[in-house]
């Protein structure tokens, strides 16, 4: 299913994802994956950074694929150029996750169809930090982007 920005379908996703790996993640604070990261983080949800350069420090943990998560992700949240989404979702399919999630700028339709045909959920364009601050009640003012 492929959620085209539908409430009710966005907010079950929302509603039942508990773990979510943000692939693309950035050591930049400045950076939309690294600041929806620490967000997802602090309002509960277990977040595994994946980026195949970054190095994990005390304070973060960082895996290089989805392959060396612990488990499988509920949600592949993807901050990669749409060119780069096929791979993603290939290896969100292998990871058995949940779900895909294309944050703005990433939409991929081959891959999307991709991770259909595989039965997972496809979000393609909603921005997961503003749907979930939609969902608990405190939307995004109009204009905002977020932290940092």
């Amino acid at each position: 299913m492929t959620y085209d920005g539908s409430m009710p379908e966005i907010d079950s996703l929302l509603g039942r994802m508990q773990t979510i790996a943000v692939v693309g993640w950035s050591t930049k604070p400045a950076r939309p994956s690294h600041w929806i990261a620490d967000y997802l983080e602090k309002a509960g949800f277990t977040v595994w950074r994946v980026n195949p350069v970054a190095e994990s420090t005390s304070e973060t943990q960082v895996w290089a694929s989805l392959a060396d998560l612990p488990s499988s992700p509920d949600v592949v949240d993807i901050f990669r150029a749409a060119p780069q989404v096929p791979s993603i979702v290939r290896a969100a399919v292998s990871a058995k996750a949940g779900a895909i999630w294309m944050q703005p700028g990433t939409e991929n339709p081959d891959a999307a169809e991709t991770a259909r045909a595989a039965g997972l959920v496809v979000v393609m364009g909603p921005c997961i930090y503003r749907e979930h601050r939609r969902l608990i009640g405190n939307p995004v003012p109009e204009g905002e982007h977020g932290p940092p």
